[in-house]
């Protein structure tokens, strides 16, 4: 065992440049698989915590006032009931904006079902009858805290002045802004004071089930039984999860999947390490076999040395995302610094770093069994003949290339077998790095032309006190707006009754909105709409269907004509003209208008321009823009294509090693029929760089395809739709393959030039 542990140690002091590179190659591979495990554990996990902590109920119902709700405490399968709760929708004013908000009425002592979760303050107090409580994430989203005075505005427009006793966390609802109105919880009578109209009311009804997985069914049994036309809104604990975890697990799956594959390009970049190590030392294999090591010895030695290298690896990235995975900036600091303290993370620690090992010692296993075969007297090699000219040599000596261009393209590719290995495991970390700047140029898609991507109203413009005509005025006359465009949000029942969604009524069917239609057409008449994917998914419909939704107690029928890429809610919206929400009255006022910037304006810019045109008479906001949330993706792509320039780095290394071994008897040939040691060394620079560009177009073509296809396969998946995938430019691609190629001529060149060197030394005559 000793001499085993002495060989290993010397191989490894030979090879120092190359263990360094496996060693640092598994740290950063184990680090986004450790930041990957804290993401997707944290998407689930806040609101699988609060829901537990809060006693949460599976269904939520909001009714009109006056309802009569005792038939649904009777149910099968409802164990508990929050409510009824009477809520008012209000605005909350702060000098950071105006957002809508949810106020409901509870008591001083919580509910046993569905209590929010304080996180700093105390509960409702009727010693304190001006007190609210704040739902964290809005709370977060306005920079409110516990002590802070706000401002109420009733639907009429009366303001009331209140001070936030709290904050909560609750998984009634999504997380402020993807989901709204925010939430905010009163006293009874503190919200009769602020709302008297129970015209503007309703109220709130939670189910706690015995089945969670019932909660569509009970929903469906529950509309039947108050009405359809006495149900407003309708969520369940389903779309409250998704609400909460969209951006933590794309996160999580994004860094997990490149962390995989990135594992596997580290395995295959080990395993031809391993493999042209052996090559390189048939001599000291074959004289360990003469002086009594055995085949399972010597395959031993290469496992137990690259194991430990893992290990080492393992260690050293465990040990730097558990230090610095919390200091991080944004989502992933913050998921690391809760994951570590749940139970069971030391339990995934172990997992990646056994799964880690496993796949690197099975790497080396084919390399060491083929060292366990070498034989004592090892026989003269005769792959070192080749095969003849490849045909780019042939083409090299038809165009009069020069000779060391001419050898470099011979080289390259005159042993088949081991040129594809090489060129596969090089195309890898290529092809990733594709990936990840398709991921990038997908987020500049989003950032740079909203309108692609379905915000071609990147500005939301809200009455403040004045009427319809009057804004409307206000904001065509700003010189910097191209377009606007009326709209209304309405929740709307789907068939079955199971639960609610968004119906966008914007623009008309005169003058429709400019959606961003990926398949079918826009809207012309007045009973057509667009929808998103999410809600074509959950309605099982499909662009040409005809469905049926009830907003307000109204049904409409309406015809689906095209698929629009929709960024929030999931993509759970139907998108109308607001004339196609017309009822008995007439068509609902708009609550906002949609506001399309000139080319060349700015959002910022049109922003304060509106703002100064009209002396604070509307409330102009930006729209949320999904870039803006996944903006830790940049740094996570930084990160990750350095972590697969590494791995290349390594394969590079390898293949380097390998051809220098290949000439070690040529280069004195070389030398001989008449080159000079420059050319020399280009030959072997030629050749590497041959294999690289190789590499590069096969990684970079195969990425391009695969990227689009992961990207719009996620759109899909996640209710945006797909057509959201932006290809890297060609100057980027052409940027990367130039830059690989480069790089594999200069990692070539050094190591060349000193075989060169010393071949030249130890010529006979020398010196």
């Amino acid at each position: 065992m000793r001499a085993v542990v002495r060989w290993i140690v010397a191989d490894l002091r030979t090879h120092r440049g190359q263990a360094v590179l496996v060693t640092v190659v598994t740290a950063v591979v184990v680090m986004s698989l450790v930041l990957a495990s804290a993401l997707l554990r944290d998407a689930a996990n806040p609101w699988q915590r609060i829901f537990k902590q809060s006693n949460g109920a599976h269904v939520w119902l909001h009714v009109r006032p006056g309802a009569d709700t005792a038939a649904v405490t009777r149910l099968g399968g409802v164990t508990a009931v929050a409510g009824p709760y009477r809520t008012a929708p209000v605005t909350l004013v702060r000098s950071t904006g105006k957002v809508s908000l949810e106020l409901r009425g509870v008591g001083p002592e919580p509910s046993r079902v569905a209590r929010p979760v304080l996180r700093s303050g105390h509960w409702l107090d009727p010693a304190k009858p001006d007190g609210i409580v704040l739902e964290s994430s809005l709370a977060r989203s306005v920079w409110t805290g516990s002590g802070d005075h706000v401002t109420i505005r009733s639907v009429d427009g009366v303001s009331h002045t209140v001070e936030v006793v709290g904050i909560a966390d609750t998984a009634d609802q999504g997380g402020y802004p993807n989901w709204t109105p925010g939430l905010g919880w009163a006293l009874p009578s503190t919200l009769a004071a602020i709302e008297p109209d129970a015209d503007h009311t309703e109220e709130a009804l939670g189910l706690r089930l015995d089945d969670p997985l019932a909660a569509d069914f009970t929903a469906q049994q529950a509309v039947t039984a108050l009405g359809g036309d006495q149900v407003t809104q309708v969520s369940t604990w389903n779309q409250v999860r998704a609400s909460m975890d969209q951006d933590n697990r794309l996160l999580g799956l994004l860094l997990g999947t490149f962390g995989l594959a990135a594992l596997l390009a580290a395995a295959l970049a080990v395993a031809g390490a391993a493999g042209s190590r052996v090559l390189g030392q048939l001599q000291d294999i074959a004289v360990l076999k003469t002086v009594g090591f055995t085949p399972g010895q010597i395959i031993r030695m290469f496992l137990y040395e690259h194991t430990a290298l893992a290990l080492v690896g393992i260690a050293l990235g465990a040990g730097t995302a558990g230090l610095l995975g919390p200091l991080l900036p944004g989502r992933i600091g913050e998921s690391m610094a809760v994951w570590q303290t749940l139970p069971g993370h030391t339990g995934i620690l172990a997992l990646t770093g056994a799964g880690a090992v496993l796949s690197i010692a099975l790497a080396t296993v084919l390399p060491a069994w083929r060292a366990g075969r070498v034989p004592p007297t090892p026989a003269l090699r005769t792959d070192l003949t080749g095969t003849g000219m490849s045909r780019l040599a042939r083409l090299a000596l038809l165009v009069h290339l020069p000779p060391a261009l001419v050898l470099g393209a011979r080289d390259a590719f005159h042993r088949p077998l081991r040129a594809t290995l090489t060129v596969s495991r090089l195309a890898i970390p290529i092809l990733l790095i594709t990936v990840a700047l398709g991921n990038w140029a997908t987020l500049d898609g989003f950032q740079q032309h909203p309108e692609r991507v379905g915000l071609a109203g990147v500005l939301t413009a809200r009455p403040n006190g004045i009427g319809d005509t009057v804004a409307r005025s206000l904001i065509d006359r700003t010189s910097g707006v191209a377009a606007s465009y009326p709209g209304v949000e309405v929740e709307a029942l789907v068939p079955g009754q199971t639960r609610t969604v968004t119906v966008r009524g914007l623009g008309t069917s005169e003058q429709p909105y400019p959606y961003a239609v990926t398949e079918g057409r826009g809207i012309r008449e007045r009973d057509e709409a667009v929808a998103g994917q999410g809600l074509l998914d959950l309605m099982h419909v499909h662009v040409g269907s005809w469905v049926r939704v009830t907003a307000g107690g109204t049904p409409h029928i309406l015809h689906i004509v095209g698929r629009t890429i929709q960024p929030d809610h999931n993509g759970e919206i139907l998108s109308v003209g607001l004339d196609a929400l017309g009822g008995p009255g007439g068509p609902p006022l708009p609550q906002y208008y949609s506001v399309v910037p000139r080319a060349g304006t700015s959002p910022t810019a049109l922003r304060a321009e509106l703002l100064a045109a009209t002396a604070g008479q509307l409330d102009v906001r930006p729209v949320d823009n999904p870039a803006d949330r996944l903006g830790v993706l940049r740094p996570v792509t930084v990160g990750l294509v350095a972590a697969l320039a590494l791995i290349g780095l390594s394969e590079l290394l390898t293949a380097t090693g390998g051809g220098l071994r290949d000439h070690t008897r040529d280069l004195g040939v070389l030398r001989a029929i008449g080159l000079t040691p420059r050319q020399v060394t280009a030959v072997i620079v030629t050749s590497t760089a041959l294999l690289a560009l190789t590499a590069t177009i096969a990684g970079t073509a195969l990425g391009v395809l695969l990227s689009d296809r992961l990207i719009n396969l996620q759109g899909r998946t996640s209710g945006v739709g797909a057509g959201i995938a932006q290809t890297p430019s060609p100057v980027t691609l052409l940027l990367v393959a130039v830059a690989a190629v480069t790089v594999a001529a200069v990692v070539s060149a050094v190591p060349a030039a000193r075989a060169t060197s010393r071949t030249r030394m130890s010529a006979p005559g020398a010196g």
